[in-house]
């Protein structure tokens, strides 16, 4: 393999290595089986939520891998291979993939990154449940209201019960 080549590919395993890193999940999956018109829908579904998809050479990602300090990922890294990095939401890939392999079950997930942790498939599952990050909002913006709630309603209550005494 000449010179030029090599360099070449090191340029790509440097950008995977940076991608793994600046990722805050990566999820990584076998799409053989898919349709182009499943793969189309699924790439669209990914990209509207932030999230970039990119069928990578598996030795280019063994070495990217270890680069990033997570070993080189041998069960991870057979087969066809399409990775999903998000930088902005943890739960988006994953739920997205999930939620798509239901429908289109030759899709399978085989394992991925969640915050520079190695996360086996049931890990990456399991953070699908979850909800996104609006979901997550919504349920401490709800939490963090229901004092003032509570105390709004108790203060209504005292107030009927006097104008009602008062009448």
């Amino acid at each position: 393999m000449s010179q030029a080549a090599k360099e070449k590919k090191q340029v790509i395993v440097d950008d995977i290595t940076k991608k793994i890193q600046d990722a805050v999940s990566v999820v990584v999956v076998d799409y053989r089986g898919l349709t182009v018109e499943q793969v189309t829908e699924l790439r669209k579904q990914l990209r509207d939520n932030g999230v970039e998809i990119r069928v990578l050479k598996n030795t280019m990602l063994r070495r990217a891998a270890e680069a990033a300090g997570l070993g080189t990922m041998e069960d991870v890294f057979k087969g066809p291979t399409a990775v999903a990095f998000s930088n902005e939401d943890v739960v988006a890939p994953a739920k997205i993939i999930a939620e798509f392999a239901k429908d289109a079950e030759a899709l399978e997930i085989k394992g991925g990154v969640i915050e520079g942790t190695v996360a086996s498939v049931e890990k990456i599952n399991a953070l699908a449940k979850l909800p996104n990050r609006e979901g997550l909002l919504s349920m401490l913006l709800s939490v963090l209201q229901a004092p003032v709630r509570n105390t709004a309603l108790a203060i209504k209550a005292v107030a009927e019960k006097k104008e009602e005494e008062a009448a």
